[in-house]
C-alpha cells in the first residue's frame, strides 16, 4: 500500500525547510495548484510547486541488470516487513545500492537483517511525532548497500520503503532540468497564477544524482543558464542533502 501523496510531499517540504537557510519563516498550508502556500508575516504568501526529475534518456537495463532490480526489490520488501514487526514507525527509506557491487541471491536475507538492525540503531530513540532525518554510510552497511536514507514526519499514516534511483539514471541532467521546468511552466501560467500569490517556486527533488560518483552537478549546471516563469527553482538531492538554486 502506498502512502498518500499529500503526505509524501508534506514530508518532503519539510525536509527541504530544514535544510535550506534561507526558507521564508512562515505558516506552511497544504494546497493544491501549487502543492504549498507559506504565508508569512507581512502578509506575503509564497507558493512551492513539488516536482520530482525523471530521467527522459536512460539507459535500458539488461537481463542481468533486471534480475539485480528485482533482487533489491526484495530485499527491501523484507526489511520493511521485519522492521514494522517490531516498531510503529512509519517512514520514508531510500536504499541506494552500488553501481558496481552486486548482491547475490543468497546474502538476500542476510543483508536484510543487517539493514533492519542499523536502522532500528539509527531510530531507537527518535520519537515518530518529530520531524528526523538519518543517513546511514556505506561504511557500516552491508557490501552492495551505498547508503539509507530515513526521514520521519508526523503526518505520515504509511510507510514509504523503496529504491533509490529506480526511474533509472539520465544520460542528460541538463535537458531533463530544463524539461521539468518547463512543464511547470506551463502550469503555472495556466493555473497557479489564478491564486494571486506574492512569489512562486518550483522544487525539483531527486534521489539519484548522488548515486553517481564521478557525477559532478555543479560543474554540469555551471555553464548552463536555467529561466523560468518561476521566481526561484531547485534541484534538491534528497540522499546527500544538497540543493542547487538553479533560478
Amino acid at each position: 500500500m502506498q502512502p498518500d501523496k499529500k503526505q509524501l510531499e508534506i514530508l518532503l517540504v519539510h525536509y527541504f525547510r530544514a535544510y535550506y537557510d534561507d526558507f521564508p519563516k512562515g505558516l506552511i498550508s497544504a494546497s493544491e495548484s501549487p502543492d504549498f502556500i507559506i504565508r508569512m508575516k507581512n502578509r506575503h504568501e509564497i507558493g512551492i510547486e513539488l516536482t520530482r526529475l525523471n530521467p527522459a534518456s536512460k539507459n535500458i537495463p539488461t537481463q542481468n541488470q533486471l534480475a539485480q532490480i528485482q533482487l533489491r526489490e526484495q530485499i527491501i520488501g523484507l526489511s520493511q516487513d521485519l522492521f514494522e514487526k517490531t516498531s510503529p514507525l512509519k517512514l520514508f527509506v531510500k536504499f541506494l545500492f552500488s553501481d558496481t557491487k552486486e548482491i547475490s541471491e543468497e546474502r538476500q536475507m542476510s543483508v536484510a537483517v543487517q539493514t533492519v538492525n542499523l536502522i532500528r540503531r539509527a531510530v531507537i530513540r527518535k520519537s515518530s511525532d518529530s520531524f528526523f532525518r538519518e543517513l546511514i554510510p556505506a561504511e557500516v552497511l552491508p557490501e552492495g548497500l551505498d547508503g539509507i536514507l530515513i526521514v520521519n514526519h508526523p503526518v505520515m499514516k504509511i510507510s514509504a520503503w523503496e529504491r533509490a534511483n529506480e526511474l533509472g539514471v539520465s544520460n542528460d541532467v541538463v535537458n531533463d532540468i530544463r524539461l521539468s521546468i518547463h512543464k511547470k511552466d506551463e502550469k503555472l501560467l495556466r493555473l497557479y497564477q489564478k491564486q494571486r500569490l506574492n512569489y512562486y517556486w518550483l522544487l525539483i527533488t531527486t534521489d539519484r544524482l548522488h548515486g553517481l560518483k564521478s557525477f559532478n552537478l555543479p560543474e554540469k549546471i555551471r555553464n548552463h543558464e536555467f529561466h523560468s516563469e518561476f521566481q526561484h527553482v531547485f534541484l534538491f538531492d534528497l540522499i546527500k542533502p544538497g540543493i542547487f538554486q538553479l533560478v
